[in-house]
């Protein structure tokens, strides 16, 4: 098993490999994070684990009382989580590599990240300015016959995203647009897909490639047809332009 210690940044979201993660970072702890990632030369990744939260706040909530506009939010690196932050946690999360780390005037960072690689949440640490997790690093499996399901799970999102559109009579994207090869596939329809964060866990944390295609197809078809029964659901931004992993 290959572990390894990361700083943890948790959100109301949920990374997949591949996918671009744009974040705005203002409070203090995760300030002191940045700050922390800038001290590793610029010629070696600058990683951190990104995870959803199950149960928790993303920015920490200000003391109790009467809401406040001016009260400064709680403190400390597991504020907002509870008592024990690895239950606050899905347990499955993705690996973020900093391109970019920007500090603004303000003290606030402008960073642009890319997930990388899964994996699974062993321990948290929240002893320092900032959470810090042991991790298992997972290995993408290809499973039984991706191949052929990520054609089928391509043919059913491009459905979906004509349905979205309400484009019954032109196509969206052509096969020069979307990737052939099966787990870039199922990690870009998982965050294309408009889907509640236990749901794209779901296909996150799969054992394999193949189940999450399988997983994939599934949902393709039930949301295509809820939206063909429901016109007035609104287009998404995805059916604008080329679906793109950057």
């Amino acid at each position: 098993m290959t572990t390894v210690r990361l700083p943890l940044f948790p959100l109301n979201s949920v990374l997949f490999p591949g996918l671009v993660l744009p974040l705005n970072i203002f409070e203090e702890r995760y300030r002191a994070m940045m700050r922390e990632l800038l001290k590793t030369p610029e010629d070696e990744p600058r990683r951190f684990a990104v995870v959803a939260i199950r149960d928790g706040h993303e920015v920490a909530r200000t003391a109790p009382g009467m809401p406040d506009q001016t009260a400064l939010p709680r403190r400390g690196p597991a504020a907002g989580f509870g008592d024990d932050p690895l239950k606050a946690f899905h347990e499955v999360g993705c690996v973020a590599d900093a391109a970019t780390i920007r500090e603004r005037a303000d003290g606030s960072f402008e960073v642009l990240a890319t997930g990388t690689t899964r994996v699974r949440l062993l321990s948290v640490d929240a002893s320092g300015a900032f959470l810090t997790a042991e991790l298992e690093e997972l290995p993408e499996e290809p499973g039984e016959e991706a191949g052929a399901l990520a054609e089928g799970v391509l043919r059913a999102f491009r459905q979906y995203q004509k349905r979205l559109a309400g484009a019954r009579e032109r196509s969206l994207s052509t096969g020069a647009d979307l990737p052939d090869d099966p787990a870039v596939v199922s990690y870009l329809v998982a965050a294309a897909v408009m889907l509640d964060i236990p749901a794209k866990q779901k296909l996150l944390q799969a054992p394999d490639t193949a189940t999450r295609l399988h997983e994939e197809l599934k949902l393709l078809r039930a949301e295509t047809a809820i939206i063909r029964n429901l016109p007035s659901l609104p287009a998404a931004e995805l059916t604008r332009s080329p679906t793109s992993l950057n």
